[in-house]
């Protein structure tokens, strides 16, 4: 039954309540019996971790701005057309910021956005820390399902990633 606000309204609701529940503004025990929906703030910060390149981008800017062949430099492995969807979404999600210089020849800085350093300094750090005490427990659990051999990240200095 719809109510004074009209079908779209109560959609609305709907999408706020069920955003509580994610954001964990409501008890389990509230949220019992209600459905999720796709349009939440949650869904919104973990689509940030989707695209495989856009965490990487973001670590490489956590040191300062870079121009985009520095930004390929220092990443590897990233072909031109990953960048620049890469770039797009970061641009677009208020992550990152571009700046244009009017030099000859023309100079365009890449740089992360207070949002985009709250995101790199908090769940990412996280994330890194995480991934340093579990990251060899959660490869064998993906061999040992099956998965075949997931290569494992090359360690140049006999240390584990991240830490040397």
């Amino acid at each position: 039954m719809l109510d004074d606000y009209g079908k779209e309204g109560v959609m609305h609701r709907l999408v706020r309540f069920n955003c509580a529940i994610m954001d964990g503004e409501m008890s389990d025990q509230q949220a019992h019996g209600y459905e999720l929906v796709a349009d939440c703030r949650l869904r919104a910060a973990i689509d940030l971790f989707a695209h495989t390149w856009d965490p990487v981008v973001l670590a490489a800017l956590r040191s300062g701005p870079r121009r985009r062949h520095q930004l390929r430099a220092a990443i590897g492995g990233m072909s031109d057309k990953v960048l620049t969807d890469a770039l797009h979404r970061l641009l677009a999600n208020g992550l990152i910021k571009r700046a244009t210089y009017a030099e000859a020849p023309p100079r365009v800085d890449y740089s992360l956005t207070g949002l985009g350093e709250s995101l790199v300094d908090g769940p990412m750090k996280a994330l890194g820390r995480w991934i340093l005490e579990h990251g060899d427990d959660l490869l064998d659990a993906q061999e040992s399902a099956g998965a075949g051999p997931i290569p494992r990240p090359a360690q140049s200095n006999g240390s584990r990633p991240g830490q040397g």
